[in-house]
């Protein structure tokens, strides 16, 4: 399919698609690539979801180095990871993306249906070693189109203290049923259970995926046995008072709040907090999220891929994939996920993070258990799927509907 054909499945559809998908993240303006010179020199444009990051950054720094390595100027423009889609929908109607797009991995598909992307067979990016859970994020329609070049996900922080206190030993918490008696002793005991984030926003979703993959339950029959038992889960202990209220309006922000607040015995987090962890001074241990009956759930994979849109001077590739490659090897995506507290996407890289600090080995074991939102070739069916998810859970918890009655209403609504 050429340039020119792709672009005009750029639809009002994809726009709204794009909007549900980036509405959460785990985690300015510019010109696109009009530079065209030949691959063998010129400028090369990359855009990605780093604003935080100036120029004497040392991820800036390091694209300037792949730049200079494959004999091109680098122009970097990093934008919210909200605006970042819009923006590159935008820029390929006007046939001016960016050489490469750095973008939040539920987003690919989207931008791939739209026909904005080229595919890995297309423009030669390498991911042999790049994890099977992790690629299959990008992936829609049997192809692929980016490499991942980190991860993050959810996991159960935990406060040694207040455990201890309760006289609860978290070796003995390995599914749901153990998962419940913890916080009953912590509540006994006089503190708090668990605090997450069930607010009414794909962060909401985000958030719920962990026990409804838990359960065995699949997003393309939200009303299952299985999806019932892990709202139900939820609902169970907002009665019991294991958890509060608040968790209707928490963001992942809120909620991070409230655990480090020091009350709580178990938050529901990112690999993102883990700097915050650290500031926060608490005796703190991070465990996987269990599933129902033991061993991991899969909890939904944040991160960006590194993807190469499609270029009306289809020369450029060459010198993407060498800037593309660059990017993501061993050596650079060790500084890279380590800057961003990312996991790496590949075992070699995992394992040289966790020899540098064993504190990232539960964040590995929940990153390998992990699983892409769109995964399963949902591609852009899932922003509508976790809509109706997120309204399932406010209406459960809230009490406006039971977890059963919740989830068969959205079942419908999907379909």
């Amino acid at each position: 399919m050429n340039a020119s054909s792709r672009q005009r499945r750029l639809t009002a559809a994809a726009l709204t698609a794009l909007a549900v998908a980036v509405s959460a993240t785990a985690c300015s303006s510019g010109s696109g690539s009009t530079d065209t010179k030949g691959a063998a020199g010129g400028t090369y444009t990359i855009w990605d979801p780093y604003p935080q990051f100036d120029k004497s950054s040392a991820w800036t720094k390091l694209l300037d180095q792949c730049g200079t390595k494959a004999g091109v100027k680098i122009k970097r423009t990093g934008f919210d990871t909200g605006d970042l889609g819009n923006k590159t929908l935008l820029a390929a109607q006007q046939g001016n993306s960016p050489d490469i797009l750095i973008v939040d991995n539920p987003v690919v598909s989207t931008l791939a249906e739209a026909g904005v992307l080229t595919t890995t067979a297309e423009n030669k990016l390498d991911t042999s070693k790049v994890d099977p859970n992790l690629l299959a994020a990008g992936q829609s329609g049997g192809k692929t189109y980016g490499t991942p070049i980190g991860a993050n996900t959810l996991a159960l922080y935990y406060n040694k203290k207040v455990l201890k206190e309760a006289g609860v030993d978290i070796a003995t918490v390995k599914d749901w049923t153990s998962l419940t008696a913890a916080l009953a002793k912590v509540e006994k005991a006089g503190k708090k259970g668990i605090t997450f984030s069930a607010i009414g926003t794909e962060e909401g979703s985000f958030q719920f995926l962990p026990w409804f993959w838990g359960s065995g339950a699949e997003l393309t029959e939200l009303d299952s046995s299985q999806a019932v038992s892990a709202l139900s889960l939820w609902k169970d202990w907002l009665t019991k008072g294991y958890a509060p209220n608040s968790v209707l309006n928490n963001t992942q922000t809120t909620s991070w709040q409230e655990f480090i607040g020091g009350d709580y015995a178990f938050g529901e987090n990112g690999t993102w907090q883990l700097a915050g962890a650290g500031k926060a001074g608490l005796d703190y241990g991070v465990l996987p999220v269990p599933a129902t009956t033991g061993g991991s759930a899969s909890a939904p994979t944040g991160g960006e891929f590194m993807t190469v849109p499609v270029q009306r001077d289809t020369g450029r590739y060459a010198t993407s994939e060498k800037l593309a490659n660059c990017l993501t090897s061993t050596d650079n995506l060790y500084n890279t996920d380590t800057t961003l507290s990312y996991v790496a996407p590949t075992g070699e890289v995992q394992d040289k993070q966790v020899a540098a600090n064993a504190g990232l080995k539960p964040w590995v074991d929940a990153v390998k258990a992990a699983k892409g939102r769109t995964s399963d070739d949902l591609g852009t069916k899932y922003p509508k799927i976790s809509e109706q998810l997120w309204k399932a859970v406010q209406s459960a918890l809230s009490g406006s509907k039971s977890p059963k009655d919740a989830l068969t209403s959205a079942q419908a609504a999907v379909k």
